[in-house]
């Protein structure tokens, strides 16, 4: 209940009039809503540490809800009476005080800002300097576990086998070569053999009359 209590009452109503204020341009208004959002911030960050350490408290969430009404009746007149009486005393006496804190601040945050980012970039060109050598480190003592030996059986097993059409003159020689051999053994054959049935005989050609002397 507290927490959707707190968002209509305690934001959006006073973000409506505000809003109302600024479009009609009135001063009264404007000075009265600007009062009450600073008091609504100092009340919000003091709630974040007791709704810690206070959250036991009876009727806890019931008392906020109350503040804020508080705050905002135009009858009691609570922001602008804690503006008055408490905040704007505290922030004029300190007004130079925390100018300074925060001109400082702003100052150390660039500053730390700056250290960790080339912090970072030291870091992260270090990191890419270190993988970059292991790599080659470990491409090198991979090159170097193959011997000679090995890259020569890697060289001799990836030859291909030579292809192709055998060389113009190796089918001529051998033709040469091989002709005379066949001639010369047909004709050992035929004079071994002697002449077939169907062949004439050289001795039936001859006349009778030679024959008879």
């Amino acid at each position: 209940v507290s927490l959707p209590s707190r968002l209509i009452f305690g934001t959006l109503y006073p973000a409506y009039y505000s809003y109302k204020a600024v479009k009609s341009k009135d001063i009264k208004e404007y000075v009265k809503w600007m009062m009450y959002w600073i008091i609504f911030a100092l009340f919000t960050t003091a709630e974040t540490f007791t709704d810690i350490f206070l959250c036991w408290f009876p009727f806890y969430y019931e008392l906020k809800i109350a503040f804020v009404a508080w705050l905002l009746s135009p009858y009691t007149k609570g922001s602008s009476l804690l503006y008055r009486k408490f905040v704007h005393p505290t922030l004029s006496s300190k007004e130079k005080e925390i100018d300074d804190c925060l001109v400082q601040a702003k100052d150390r945050s660039y500053d730390a800002l700056v250290h960790f980012g080339k912090r970072g970039l030291n870091v992260a060109a270090t990191a890419a300097v270190m993988a970059a050598s292991k790599g080659q480190g470990a491409l090198s003592e991979r090159l170097r576990s193959f011997s000679m030996q090995d890259l020569t059986t890697i060289r001799g097993d990836g030859a291909p086998a030579p292809s192709g059409p055998p060389p113009p003159g190796s089918g001529r020689a051998s033709g040469k070569h091989g002709q005379p051999k066949m001639s010369r053994s047909a004709s050992e054959s035929a004079s071994s053999s002697g002449p077939g049935p169907w062949e004439p005989s050289v001795f039936s050609s001859q006349t009778p009359g030679r024959h008879a002397c």
